[in-house]
């Protein structure tokens, strides 16, 4: 082998280990909040109200205007059972006697000439079964972003953790109905309508619970073996 075949091999060696074992760390920004501004009016002179300068000295004080906040409860819990089993089995017999020509079976030296018998059988037994568990509890507080025409409310909002060796994140975001608000102004998850709840990680320790590309492609479906 020549110097510049050892060279190629080397290198390659160097470009693919490192893949083996390592990860790539996806940075990810914190999500600032998509508050809808507010718009001014100037006061009229002359007139006891003026618009966005109530105060609710009557009612429970809970997220009810763009801007208010919220703490949301979470309480995930999904569970997921599912078995499968399939038998199917066949089986085939068929007997065919000797035919007689007046009487007399057809035969050659003794031996019956068409005399004969078929069997077979088929079978299958297949089994299946998966099972799948989720749990997320904790609490988050979010802001009201949006109050739609019927009342309901867009809510959105994360809070981030950082660690000695790397960051957590929770982000949420979905509608809610003000009725479902508790009177300390908190909210279970399970009563948010089109809930996109997000919980992850990023840092060291996030990377090396990663698998690396060649590893991913050696457990892909693109890997027939």
């Amino acid at each position: 082998m020549n110097k510049s075949a050892k060279a190629l091999v080397i290198l390659t060696a160097v470009l693919i280990l490192p893949a083996c074992g390592s990860t790539r760390v996806y940075e990810q920004a914190p999500m600032q909040p998509t508050v809808v501004p507010q718009v001014y009016k100037e006061p009229n002179p002359g007139t006891i109200y003026n618009a966005g300068t109530d105060m609710r000295l009557w009612e429970d004080r809970k997220a009810n205007r763009v801007g208010d906040i919220l703490t949301v409860v979470l309480a995930e819990q999904t569970n997921a059972t599912k078995n499968s089993q399939t038998t199917t089995g066949k089986a085939t017999d068929a007997t065919l006697g000797n035919p007689t020509v007046f009487g007399t079976p057809l035969t050659h030296k003794g031996v019956p000439l068409f005399e004969g018998a078929l069997s077979g059988s088929s079978s299958f037994d297949g089994k299946g079964s998966s099972s799948q568990s989720n749990s997320l509890a904790g609490d988050i507080t979010v802001t009201v972003v949006d109050r739609l025409p019927n009342g309901n409310l867009v809510i959105s909002g994360e809070k981030w953790v950082t660690l000695n060796q790397g960051q957590e994140f929770i982000r949420l975001s979905g509608i809610i109905r003000p009725d479902d608000i508790e009177p300390d102004n908190s909210l279970l998850s399970t009563r948010i309508a089109n809930a996109q709840i997000t919980y992850s990680s990023k840092g060291v320790l996030a990377a090396a619970n990663k698998m690396g590309l060649i590893s991913r492609f050696f457990n892909s479906v693109f890997h027939p073996y």
